[in-house]
């Protein structure tokens, strides 16, 4: 008598198992790539909130871009010390107030203040667009788009995940407790390593924050090679742009993911640092932030493209290699660059670590050092 056969032969077991990984196999990238996706498709949503926001700021002053510094500064020659002999309080920085009723700022301070207004000149950098020379590695009010005076636009707060694309993780793990404070802003000393504050993973176009003439090619240096101006050189060279100035709207960056987080290869931190920092947009050729263009507009910018842009205007332009100074191409030029056109001047630190690139091939200063600045643009074809 024959009975019925129960369950699976070891050989049916390992048919299932390998139609199985096979399938996982497939599914995985699949999967991985819907994912990075998704990431990339909140990181422009959060984009898309900055400029809206942008828009909201430039229609309460005047179509004007938002920046810390006072339009008259130049005209004490952009020293810290002149100008708040002058005038008190200067513009602040303020970042906004805490659950117990403190407020928190880079304060500017003393001069023509009473002598207990808090701050001093060690914030002054802080409130130009960007100082390389006076605050170190790349800083400046570019990175600030979270303080009050902006924030108030969005949402109000300094911490918010609009203000970090869900691929920074390392902003994202710095910031964790300050995103479930109640407060406007979350006293450093509530924060992990006595963080002072968690910039925004979204920063603005410094070169286009600036007077266009701080950004023109018409300085030089003395190798003959095009510098910016300095700014306190220059009457207005303080004086933010309208967003009406811009030239080339679709193909001039406006804000874009400071981090390398697009196409990412070399890990989580680049290891020249000290201290652990990501790789930022402009170390990797196949880095593509996700960029806000002056005509609204959001997509991702390939630094292959802007490369690309910059050698093609300087072939239109005539140039031949470090021969030609006066061809000048779309930006000032990164510390490894052939062509030899330095960034020069108040914006040096701000490109000295181009010896963090994760590749030999990647060379550029989009965004950053743009030529003309809103006059100007950081690649030739829309995005």
């Amino acid at each position: 008598m024959r009975t019925k056969r129960s369950g699976f032969t070891i050989v049916e077991l390992l048919v299932v198992v390998a139609i199985i990984s096979l399938l996982i196999a497939i599914l995985l990238p699949a999967i991985q790539k819907a994912r990075e996706t998704a990431l990339l498709t909140q990181s422009i949503a959060n984009l898309k909130n900055m400029g809206t926001a942008n828009a909201s700021y430039a229609s309460d002053y005047n179509d004007r871009q938002f920046t810390l510094a006072g339009d008259d500064w130049g005209v004490y020659g952009g020293s810290c010390a002149a100008v708040i002999a002058q005038i008190c309080p200067p513009s602040q920085a303020i970042l906004g107030w805490d659950a117990g009723g403190g407020l928190w700022g880079y304060w500017l301070g003393t001069g023509a203040c009473p002598g207990n207004y808090p701050g001093n000149c060690g914030n002054w950098c802080l409130h130009w667009p960007n100082n390389g020379s006076g605050c170190g590695w790349a800083f400046g009010s570019f990175r600030f788009p979270n303080m009050k005076a902006f924030n108030d636009y969005i949402n109000g707060r300094f911490y918010d995940k609009v203000f970090y694309a869900p691929k920074d993780k390392y902003s994202l793990e710095n910031a964790a407790y300050a995103l479930q404070y109640p407060g406007e802003f979350t006293p450093p000393n509530l924060m992990p390593n006595g963080i002072d504050a968690v910039f925004s993973t979204y920063v603005w176009s410094p070169a286009a924050m600036w007077n266009p003439e701080v950004m023109s090619e018409d300085d030089k240096d003395a190798n003959n090679n095009p510098i910016p101006h300095n700014p306190g050189s220059l009457a207005a060279g303080f004086k933010s742009p309208a967003i009406s100035q811009c030239k080339f709207p679709d193909q001039k960056s406006w804000m874009l993911e400071w981090f390398w987080l697009q196409n990412r290869e070399g890990g989580e931190f680049a290891p020249c640092y000290s201290t652990p920092q990501p790789y930022l947009y402009k170390h990797g050729y196949n880095s593509a932030p996700g960029t806000l263009w002056f005509d609204g507009h959001v997509a991702t910018f390939g630094m292959g493209t802007a490369m690309e842009s910059n050698q093609r205007v300087r072939a239109q332009q005539g140039a031949a290699g470090a021969q030609a100074p006066k061809y000048k191409g779309l930006w000032f030029g990164a510390p490894n660059q052939t062509d030899g056109y330095p960034a020069g001047g108040f914006i040096t630190g701000t490109w000295g670590d181009m010896n963090c690139a994760y590749d030999m091939i990647v060379d550029t200063n989009c965004h950053v050092a743009t030529i003309n600045g809103i006059l100007g643009r950081d690649t030739v074809t829309t995005q």
